[in-house]
């Protein structure tokens, strides 16, 4: 009888540890990785089916090893998901709204659902939901979330996206069943993500806060073992060393979320934030890393048992169906988008020996690499349009890679400014070209400088003029000369007099230029810039400063930034006779426009 008692206590003992313990769920997860579906950087080292030789980062072939080995070997249930901006950020976006080729990789790698970030409406509202509709045709697709997305009863151009809500190819939220569980998924846009968004118009966001406390209490009455926000929002560290951001604050006002994805602010969390007990994780950038999350979901109650960010390094070796699969792409990139101009997708354009970077949070002002970027658009432009421009800008908040020693290809100088769509088959914001008075360019260098030092993003690289500012002076007095400087070496003092009538051109990608109505915003009013033509009227439609680049062929050919660096490096000199031109050693430190001058 006592053996029997002993057996039954035991019996209830186990069931009791089993209950504390739950069911385990494993979370592998990814955030803005940007279209990175090859290692790099540079793409020419990138070697996926060895092993530990080479020292490039990512990469979809060995994102695909790492999923499928720790689906293999995770006891419990695992899940696969994206927290945004998985698009956007190499030549390989280029042939997207065709193919809606990495939504169906996505799938085949193993990912369940995705979230739809800022960077997905680069190219507007019809285009993404060409990019879905091209994908779910042509395969299976991840499940796609957009939670908070609101869309305008009478702009009939974000129709085509709403009909994907109506079809549920796109959802609010979604609920997965696997393993006899009920995992609960929704997604938000950040305030600031939405900011960033420009071209998601007539689409607007709803406030994620209100949003998640109604989406989670949809999902809680369909009884939901584990609910997950895949939150495109982001977090950020105060000057205390504190976690702060859009995804704290949602976890500190919306109960009922077990786990927050966090993407958007391509941080890099090596210990789970947690706040009012809901982990947030997010995995840094670009495929550089997988991110684990292990819980236990018991009764209502989850608990994190493990975390870590796996490298996606040459340690990994990558799935051979994969790369196959990916290389094919390649294939497709060189026929459609870069034969055309006469390009090849491997061939190595430039040599560098040393870093070229622009960090955003960095060293904005010492970077290398923007003063390049600005050059290469001067040269372009002076060397392929009669008429010219006397001055190129381009800003911190468009620069969007590195140049890492080593060769480089198309792949990697396309990553540098991989914004953006013209009218062509080439990606890329086009080139674009106005004219403003002495008195206005005065205005524009004074707000730029002043915004560039509050919001880094602003900050601007010119080429083409010399500037000496006086930091000591007060507001828009701070610029005391602004002198014009030409190829040939000659120079032009510029004339800030409201009398002046004289034009000066300044070009920049449209996207820029469009904007430049932000001028007046960041001065409060205090300076009006009335874009121009060479003739001097006003510019209604800045589409039609969209520039030239060969007026003996039919149609606008427009001119990107990518190319003109690419065309701005292959100029320079083969140093060390290996065939391949090598960057020129000038810009291993930062070359400045703006010359500090003391007051008097």
């Amino acid at each position: 009888m006592k053996r029997v008692a002993s057996i039954i206590f035991l019996f209830m003992l186990l069931s009791s540890l089993g209950a504390q313990t739950g069911k385990k769920i494993t979370v592998l997860f990814t955030n803005d990785i940007h279209s990175r579906l090859i290692g790099y950087t540079p793409e020419s080292s990138y070697i996926p089916l060895s092993v530990n030789d080479d020292n490039t980062i990512g990469g979809f072939a060995r994102i695909a090893t790492i999923i499928k080995n720790e689906k293999q070997n995770n006891e419990g249930t695992s899940l696969v998901v994206d927290a945004g901006d998985f698009l956007m950020g190499t030549l390989f976006t280029g042939l997207e709204p065709e193919t809606g080729f990495q939504l169906r990789l996505m799938k085949t790698l193993g990912y369940d659902a995705v979230a739809i970030g800022n960077h997905e409406f680069d190219y507007g509202p019809g285009k993404l939901a060409d990019i879905v509709n091209a994908a779910a045709t042509k395969g299976e697709i991840p499940q796609l979330l957009l939670g908070n997305a609101v869309f305008d009863e009478e702009d009939t151009s974000d129709d085509s996206l709403e009909k994907l809500f109506a079809s549920g190819t796109i959802k609010h939220k979604f609920v997965l069943e696997r393993d006899g569980l009920k995992i609960g998924f929704f997604s938000l846009l950040g305030v600031v993500a939405v900011d960033d968004a420009d071209f998601s118009k007539p689409v607007t966001f709803a406030n994620q806060v209100k949003t998640a406390k109604s989406l989670v209490k949809e999902l809680q009455a369909e009884k939901c073992d584990l609910i997950v926000c895949l939150s495109h929002s982001g977090v950020a560290v105060d000057k205390s060393g504190n976690w702060i951001g859009e995804d704290v604050t949602l976890a500190e006002k919306v109960k009922g979320i077990d786990v927050i994805v966090s993407g958007h602010t391509h941080t890099k969390i090596e210990k789970p934030i947690i706040v009012n007990g809901i982990p947030i994780v997010q995995a840094y950038e670009h495929g550089q890393y997988v991110g684990r999350l292990t819980l236990t979901a018991n009764n209502g109650i989850v608990n994190v048992i493990d975390y870590s960010l796996i490298p996606v390094d040459s340690k990994i070796i990558g799935d051979p169906a994969i790369n196959s699969i990916i290389e094919d792409q390649k294939k497709s990139i060189n026929d459609v988008i870069l034969k055309p101009i006469g390009m090849d997708y491997d061939t190595k354009l430039v040599e560098s020996d040393y870093l070229l970077e622009c960090v955003e949070l960095g060293d904005i002002e010492g970077s290398n690499l923007g003063p390049l970027v600005a050059d290469a658009i001067h040269s372009y432009v002076n060397n392929h349009v009669k008429t010219g421009t006397d001055i190129s800008m381009v800003a911190v908040g468009l620069i969007c890679d590195r140049i890492v020693p080593g060769f480089q290809t198309a792949p990697d100088i396309f990553r540098i400014m991989m914004m953006g769509l013209g009218n062509d088959n080439v990606p890329g914001y086009p080139l674009s070209r106005l004219y403003v008075t002495g008195h206005e360019l005065k205005g524009i260098l004074e707000i730029m400088y002043i915004a560039g030092q509050s919001t880094p993003a602003n900050y601007c690289y010119y080429a083409g003029i010399r500037v000496d500012y006086d930091p000591g002076k007060g507001l828009l007095k701070k610029i005391r000369k602004v002198t014009i400087v030409r190829a040939d070496g000659s120079t032009q003092d510029v004339d800030f007099s409201r009398e002046n009538t004289t034009l000066y051109s300044i070009v920049a990608n449209s996207y820029m230029l469009e904007n430049v109505s932000i001028i007046k915003k960041l001065s409060k009013g205090l300076v009006k810039v009335v874009p121009k033509d060479a003739r001097g009227n006003p510019i209604t439609d800045m589409k039609s400063a969209v520039m030239d680049f060969d007026e003996n062929r039919n149609g606008i050919q427009e001119g990107k930034e990518w190319l003109a660096i690419v065309e701005y490096l292959t100029s320079m000199k083969d140093v060390n006779g290996n065939g391949v031109p090598d960057i020129d050693h000038k810009y291993k430190t930062a070359i400045h426009s703006f010359k500090v001058v003391k007051s008097k």
